[in-house]
This record gives structure tokens, sequence and C-alpha cells, in this order.
């Protein structure tokens, strides 16, 4: 039953993903959601953030933000990483995932999405074939819809580590 919400790599944080690795393994785009995936939330890009994304773009790796948040957030965010972005993303739904892999030349078998949330992120990721990673979640402030989504991401995670022997 939860199995459509489980993600394909479950991770402590993006800033631990092997990038190279996922390039060596022929992946060329990244999407990334901002809030509490990159940032806390509401943070603008920090040395942190900053620096991730100019090793991505060294690496090889077309990069695009995709996030629920209107466009002054994404652009506030996107100001010194420049990348593209999609804003009012309207995650799950598959549309803009799909967009995403258009705007940097990729496609839905060379892509990872990289989020913090299972019922946006990775369901729709997974719902777009495209190979996601969970991170945890980088701060635990956040907005109340989000924190009560938290607590059935807990169930589905306790199954999701479960049977994965985590």
């Amino acid at each position: 039953m939860f199995r459509r919400f489980y993600p394909d790599q479950y991770v402590i944080s993006t800033y631990a993903i092997d990038f190279e690795k996922l390039y060596k393994e022929g992946y060329r785009g990244l999407i990334f959601d901002i809030d509490n995936t990159l940032v806390p939330h509401n943070a603008p890009s920090d040395d942190r953030s900053e620096a991730l994304f100019e090793r991505l773009k060294k690496i090889g790796f077309s990069c695009c933000l995709l996030s629920n948040n209107q466009e002054p957030r994404v652009k506030m965010f996107n100001e010194k990483i420049q990348v593209n972005y999609i804003c009012n993303a309207h995650k799950p739904m598959i549309k803009n995932y799909i967009r995403a892999t258009e705007i940097m030349g990729t496609d839905v078998g060379n892509t990872v999405f990289i989020g913090d949330q299972l019922f946006t992120d990775v369901w729709g990721a997974k719902r777009a074939g495209i190979r996601n990673i969970l991170v945890r979640p980088l701060h635990p402030k956040e907005e109340i819809q989000i924190v009560l989504k938290r607590y059935l991401e807990r169930v589905v995670l306790y199954f999701y580590k479960r049977g994965s022997g985590r």
C-alpha cells in the first residue's frame, strides 16, 4: 500500500549525495526542491548551497529548481545559484517534472530528483518516472501543513526502513 511513496534512495542530506557517482552512472540532470532540501524554509542561498551548485556545474550536470513556492521566493534563492527554475510547480503533478527535464535538455531516464517530502517531491518524481532521492529535512521549523504531512511520512518511512533492512 505504501510502496508507491517509497523513495528510490534515502540519505541524511543533499550534501551527502555522491554526485560524481551519479554522473558516472550516466545521470546528467538534477532537479532540486529548495526548502529544507538545500536550505531551511525561506532562507536565501548560503555558502554551502552555492558551493554545491558550483561543484555540480563543474561535474557537468544541468540543474533545475522545482518549487511549489511563488516566484519571489525561488528567484531570491536562485540569485547566486544561477540555475534554471520552475516556481509554483504544483508538485506532485508530473507536468513540471517533465518540463524541468525539457528545460535542462535531459530526459526522465538520465535525471534525478532530490527533495525532502514524500507526498509531493518523491511521489511526483516517481509518477513522472524520474529517479528520486529523499533527504532528511534540514530544519524542524516548517509550515503547519507540512508538519501535519510529516506524521504520515513517518508511518510510510517506518515500513520503508523495515522492508529494506535499514
